[in-house]
């Protein structure tokens, strides 16, 4: 039969399926000009989406980046044992994310007056949350390539998000000198890239894509061993994002109880209330800054009464509070209120 396998077709043609679906892989991974031109605009895209701390321009940039192809390219190379192959995607691969990288760092140094948003940061700390989305993402993007039924462009864009934006992330925050924060966005872009990457190899796998491998080679065991390297670097980082989600954990679940003790306890001053805390590390110590309005600051005395029934900072560094107080009085009608609260509830 001439032509291309028909959708409805591929169950009762599964060979012609697959070289229809590995040929259109391997055409995925070439590096070529576009291929790099289009990763540079998608990180020019995320950078400044980054910048103005807005997750839908973020999201949105990653429609352009074509990082999926030579992922998938990478992940069939080593369930096919085809060396050749593997070099090549690699290489398309990593061309990719130094494209994306050098735009970013020429961006981050054009702009180094412009502050580092919650978009740039929340992405220097990787978990073992972000290990588990880059699993089942890797997984999703395998499904779009080997099947008809799925949208290849969106699934390409989540996979994409997962990368670039950390990348970029990376490159804007080493042109601040903020070295450890860098390396946690690289990280971060090393297990997305990793756990898509295995993830991705196991669902080729058992959808029967190593067919033309020898009869003594088809065993699971056997493709565990081809992709050791990736299985013996993802089970180091899952011990690593374990202890860092366990930290993150740890630490919200203290400044919350910090938070909510504070309010409590300033607010049983009269005309008081509190409007932020912000948590600081120095060497050694912990500072709490609070900030409260009303109209009777606390003395030095209450001050310490309340630092010493803080819960403790969790890593036992030494605990100090400091709190700023801002003079506000508020008049309606009625006269002073104590409290800013709805009119019904302050006569």
């Amino acid at each position: 039969m001439a032509g291309p396998v028909a959708p409805n077709e591929w169950q009762d043609a599964p060979d012609e399926w697959q070289d229809a679906m590995r040929q259109s892989i391997h055409q995925g991974t070439i590096f070529n000009k576009a291929y790099l031109m289009m990763n540079s605009l998608a990180a020019v895209i995320a950078s400044y989406g980054l910048f103005a701390n807005s997750p839908a321009v973020v999201i949105g940039a990653m429609v352009v980046a074509t990082l999926l192809d030579p992922i998938i390219g990478v992940s069939l190379a080593l369930v096919d044992k085809d060396t050749n192959f593997l070099r090549k995607s690699l290489f398309t691969l990593m061309a990719g994310c130094v494209g994306v990288f050098t735009t970013s760092l020429i961006i981050g140094i054009l702009h180094r007056d412009l502050p580092l948003t919650n978009e740039i940061l929340s992405r220097t700390t990787p978990n073992l949350l972000d290990l588990m989305i880059a699993l089942a993402g890797g997984a999703a993007g395998a499904f779009t390539i080997i099947s008809a039924r799925f949208n290849t462009g969106i699934i390409g864009v989540a996979i994409a998000t997962a990368l670039v934006p950390p990348l970029a992330s990376s490159g804007i925050l080493f042109t601040r000198g903020d070295i450890s924060l860098a390396f946690g966005a690289l990280f971060l872009t090393l297990v997305n890239l990793l756990s898509i990457q295995f993830s991705s190899s196991i669902v080729i796998w058992f959808s029967k894509f190593h067919h033309i491998i020898r009869a003594s080679d088809k065993s699971f065991l056997s493709f565990l061993r081809q992709d050791i390297i990736s299985i013996l670097i993802l089970l180091v980082m899952g011990v690593v994002l374990t202890v860092n989600l366990r930290q993150v954990a740890v630490k919200h679940l203290y400044e919350t109880q910090t938070r909510v003790f504070l309010k409590e306890e300033l607010q049983t001053i009269q005309g008081n209330h509190l409007t932020e805390v912000r948590f600081e590390k120095v060497p050694e110590r912990t500072i709490v800054r609070a900030v409260v309005n009303g109209l009777n600051p606390p003395s030095a005395r209450q001050v310490a009464t309340i630092e010493e029934q803080l819960p403790p900072p969790p890593d036992g560094t030494e605990l100090e509070l400091r709190i700023r107080f801002i003079l506000t009085k508020t008049i309606n009608r009625y006269g002073p209120l104590y409290r800013d609260v709805p009119l019904e509830t302050s006569q």
